[in-house]
């Protein structure tokens, strides 16, 4: 097991090389610093933390540990993996602390392995032993154990595939955590997954079949987050959120973490002080636990990469819970913290509590008490809730609608929005859709069309929006229901299309489970993922459809054969 035999030397490699999300450089990677402002050195040590966690989990897979031990393993893995999400974490001094827990972590593990299989003592791979204290020597190593330490550019691909998945699939386990949700199957799967990148006996057939075990587990991470959301705070429903503002102070949330929210909420209670949503938070106001709360008042702005310009325009303070952070102007970086896995140097950072105990937001309350209110960018409405216990008890009246042809065809258009132009075509591509046609939606990307004035077909609003990107689970939930009613035997043959924008790898753990469900002919974009080599980009295609998007006119006709 050696991923880095011939390597280039350090002279020949870029800076750093990090191609996980879709602004990937030049559609390649950034090789100097990250599209989403990461430092190189944070960026190679974050790479350097996923070599040791392969290294961990190459130790756990065949061993014995305690019961404590081995939570304490599948926590760091999951904890960790999330942390080194695009625009999660951008602060060196974290990484080299996780590093540091990782070595003393990993020998911890690497003791019993030892104890119980001393005739391999002396084969282990280089990411179970390797070791080091001093920052250097981290920074060292770690431009020599990126993505280029694999040569072959197909397994590179598949390798990089099932790591942006288990990642996603880190992000989902680590919120169902939250509220005392966990699974001992996944997480030992977490870690086969990433022992068997280090395997340079496994061959391309093996990587994707190990890839569509991925999209299995990507299924039950997201079914268990969904059953701990809804058995702790209620089944989402229809709901009309305000996206204007009141005349009294303002915290701004962010992120996905509906714990935080709930926390948040008890402690501003009675303090004068109104708690909006921002971005992925949105989703919250549809659950019925947070609708007794007279200060939880709506959603402020849209998509996370419009938060330089509203987070100043907010005046209040701004609670970052997951990723989707971006590097603060100087305008809000006074007002910005974080908390969880997100982090940016120079921003304060609410840690978590100790011993069950909630965290302390008391240092944003007594902030948002001296600032004004938040600076109005817009009135009305939107509309969302449409998770699958919300759609399937209307699904009478949407069967009657798709037999009467009162609606043609669903378009599944869920995932991530982003900076680029090119993400103006969903947009349009939503505009243009004929009015008897219906769009899914779950996660950002919603924030291209869900203000568009689109009307409703018999009472059905044509955009039903289910939540979050892990609520991407509830429109499998739905398809899966109506494949059922329908009395069909296969999900393609729905009345449903696949267009589908992505940006991180959240999105990619979704796109894994849609593949392991069978779903065909999925269309991704603004463009197609760069760690997708040409031949495993082939082997999507062949196997399961997978394509890109073009331009709305021939895409329209190329979905509704017009």
């Amino acid at each position: 097991m050696n991923n880095n035999a011939a390597e280039p030397s350090l002279s020949q490699r870029p800076s750093m090389f990090y191609f996980q999300c879709q602004e990937a450089s030049k559609g390649t990677g950034c090789t100097l610093v990250g599209v989403c402002g990461k430092p190189h050195d944070v960026a190679n040590l974050q790479d350097l933390l996923i070599y040791l966690l392969k290294g961990i989990s190459f130790l756990s897979l065949d061993v014995r540990l305690p019961e404590g031990l081995e939570q304490r393993v599948s926590m760091f893995i999951m904890d960790s993996l999330f942390a080194t999400i695009t625009n999660a974490n951008f602060d060196r001094e974290v990484f080299v602390g996780r590093i540091r827990k990782a070595i003393v972590l990993r020998g911890e593990v690497r003791a019993y392995y030892n104890e119980q299989h001393p005739e391999r003592t002396a084969h282990l791979p280089d990411a179970a032993v390797w070791e080091a204290d001093h920052e250097p020597a981290m920074d060292e190593k770690a431009r020599t154990v990126g993505v280029l330490s694999t040569q072959s550019e197909d397994i590179r691909s598949l390798r990089e595939l099932i790591t942006y998945g288990l990642k996603g699939m880190a992000a989902y386990t680590y919120h169902a955590l939250h509220l005392e949700r966990s699974d001992g199957e996944l997480n030992r799967f977490m870690r086969r997954a990433l022992a068997a990148t280090l395997d340079d006996s496994l061959e391309v057939q093996d990587l994707v079949a190990l890839a569509m075990e991925a999209g299995k587990y990507g299924v039950n991470a997201m079914a268990m987050l969904d059953e701990a959301n809804t058995s702790v705070y209620g089944n989402p429903e229809m709901t009309k959120v305000s996206i204007g503002v009141r005349n009294r102070p303002g915290i701004l949330i962010s992120g996905h973490d509906l714990k935080d929210l709930e926390e948040l909420l008890k402690q501003t209670e009675g303090t004068g002080v109104d708690v909006y949503t921002h971005s992925e938070m949105l989703p919250a106001h549809y659950y019925p636990a947070f609708k007794k709360y007279e200060h939880f008042v709506g959603n402020y702005g849209n998509a996370w990469w419009k938060q330089n310009s509203e987070f100043a325009a907010f005046n209040g303070p701004i609670l970052m819970t997951t990723n989707c952070i971006i590097p603060p102007k100087d305008s809000y970086k006074d007002r910005i913290y974080t908390t969880g896995n997100t982090g940016f140097p120079g921003v304060r950072h609410i840690p978590e509590a100790t011993d069950g105990a909630a965290k302390d937001f008391s240092a944003l309350i007594e902030q948002a008490k001296s600032c004004p209110a938040p600076t109005e960018l817009e009135t009305g409405e939107i509309i969302g809730g449409f998770a699958h216990a919300a759609v399937m008890n209307v699904a009478d009246q949407i069967v009657d609608a798709v037999k009467s042809g009162a609606i043609r065809r669903f378009f599944v258009m869920a995932g991530c929005d982003g900076r680029m132009k090119s993400r103006n075509y969903y947009t349009d591509f939503a505009a243009a859709l004929p009015q008897d046609t219906v769009i899914l939606t779950a996660g950002c990307a919603k924030y291209k069309y869900n203000k568009l004035d689109l009307g409703e077909i018999g009472g059905i609003p044509r955009v039903l929006d289910a939540g979050q990107c892990n609520d991407s689970y509830s429109l499998v939930v739905i398809a899966m229901k109506l494949k059922e009613v329908f009395g069909l035997e296969d999900i393609n043959d729905l009345p449903i299309s696949y267009n589908i924008a992505w940006y991180e790898q959240k999105a990619v753990i979704v796109l894994l489970a849609l593949l392991y469900l069978g779903v065909k002919n999925i269309h991704l974009g603004p463009t197609l993922p760069a760690f997708l080599s040409p031949n495993v980009t082939k082997v999507l295609v062949d196997n399961f459809g997978i394509g890109g998007i073009t331009n709305v006119e021939d895409d329209m006709n190329m979905f509704l054969g017009a």
